[in-house]
């Protein structure tokens, strides 16, 4: 590492704690590098200060999710291979030394950090994408922090969890046979429910709307905008909301966003 991405790193990692991330936390990034601007080192500097702000007490957690790769007409992923397609800074993070993955074909998430093993492997006993032992939904139930770096409040797969728990009309389109290999190079073969979507755009920027007690802190690192995102309070408030209205967070794909 070079002096200029040094800084960049301890830029990065210093706008996050002011932004409310602690040394220990828990936190799930969603992320855009191109919105940081200029970062000497690119995804891996912003990697290394990912890790720096959360400590070695702490824990990373990206989406790496591969629908685009694993689909029904090729339905097979391989956790030590199969590319996530989120962006830059989560294929930096999967390429990482020392960081796991978990066993879900379309929507896996990596780790790293003193609790990763806890958050990822129960992942593989799912037959959704984002179900009860997930790492979207032990994020929430433990305490941890959802940081959308860059990016809006659009990109939010927990909220596919908060969805699962609801089952709006839009959510479900039936069940396919993937196999999937761990990173050991075992495999198994599951049936999964999948998310369908036809016919909606999401809308997950809408939580800035259910914000009436301050789980929703807005910062800035570098060029970009950061929101941390209390996972807890998000998944409670959005459901109430969806119950009470199962087309708050989409709208059909003719309407522009409001």
């Amino acid at each position: 590492m070079n002096e200029t991405s040094g800084s960049d790193r301890r830029r990065i990692a210093s706008g996050l704690a002011l932004a409310g991330i602690r040394s220990g936390a828990m936190i799930l990034v969603h992320s855009s590098l191109r919105s940081l601007g200029h970062v000497m080192g690119g995804a891996g500097t912003v990697v290394q200060a990912l890790l720096d702000a959360v400590g070695p007490e702490g824990t990373l957690l990206m989406p790496a999710l591969s629908y685009d790769a694993v689909t029904p007409a090729s339905p097979r992923f391989d956790a030590r291979w199969t590319p996530s397609n989120v962006g830059a800074i989560p294929e930096r993070f999967r390429t990482t030394a020392g960081v796991r993955r978990s066993h879900h074909p379309t929507h896996s998430v990596c780790g790293m950090g003193r609790h990763a093993g806890d958050l990822l492997g129960g992942h593989e006993k799912d037959r959704t994408p984002c179900g009860p032992r997930s790492p979207y939904r032990l994020l929430a139930e433990r305490g941890g922090l959802i940081v959308f770096l860059g990016c809006g409040l659009l990109p939010n797969t927990s909220m596919h969890g908060v969805e699962e728990l609801v089952e709006p009309p839009y959510l479900f389109r039936g069940e396919i046979s993937f196999t999937v290999t761990r990173e050991d190079g075992s495999s198994f073969t599951g049936s999964y429910r999948m998310h369908d979507f036809l016919g909606y755009r999401q809308r997950y920027d809408r939580i800035a709307q259910l914000d009436d007690g301050g789980w929703i802190r807005t910062s800035r690192v570098l060029d970009a905008a950061v929101h941390v995102v209390d996972a807890a309070s998000l998944w409670r408030r959005a459901e109430e909301r969806l119950r009470s209205d199962p087309l708050f967070f989409v709208e059909p794909e003719d309407l522009r966003p409001r």
